[in-house]
């Protein structure tokens, strides 16, 4: 069982999905990269192509398990991923938390699961926020949704989502390990 999933498709950011796999799994969260592409492999939105630890098939119970979406040009890929999608409205139909940044959070609105909710994305496509109140901070969480504003913040997100995970403590000690005051 996984703590988290980080989902990867072709055009990901991927200062957004590796500084936030790095930071969780320092602070001892069991969190995997998944492909969207049916392969291993998949190449970010700077052309790094990374090998993600598996492939969307290979995913069993999700029910304690984080989801996180990295934003970038690959959020298109995510919209057009069905399975994805249902997953996604499942998760959050059973109060599973969810986590995306930049333009991910797009994908949220597009579901609906930001009804009511306070969120952020990158600041162009604040109107694909469908029914959310847009925020001001740079990361929140409302609920069970995490939202981040892009490549800049990825931090600010990576810690929020570790401290959900595994609390204060641990996310201060991964802090100080890292040099972040």
């Amino acid at each position: 069982m996984y703590d988290a999933l980080i989902f990867l498709a072709e055009g990901f950011e991927e200062i957004e999905a590796l500084a936030t796999l790095d930071i969780l799994r320092r602070g001892g969260v069991v969190a995997v990269s998944v492909s969207l592409t049916g392969r291993h492999e998949v190449t970010g939105s700077r052309d790094v192509t990374v090998h993600a630890d598996i492939v969307f098939d290979q995913i069993d119970d999700t029910a304690e398990t984080m989801l996180i979406l990295p934003g970038g040009p690959g959020t298109a890929n995510y919209k057009k991923h069905e399975i994805l999608l249902e997953l996604l409205r499942l998760h959050n139909s059973d109060g599973g938390h969810i986590a995306a940044i930049c333009a991910a959070p797009t994908v949220l609105g597009m579901l609906g699961l930001l009804w009511n909710k306070t969120a952020v994305c990158y600041p162009t496509l604040e109107n694909e926020l469908k029914a959310a109140k847009i925020g001001q901070c740079n990361t929140i969480t409302d609920g069970n949704i995490t939202t981040s504003k892009g490549p800049a913040t990825t931090m600010d997100f990576a810690f929020e989502l570790l401290r959900i995970l595994k609390g204060n403590e641990v996310a201060a000690e991964v802090a100080e390990k890292m040099l972040i005051q």
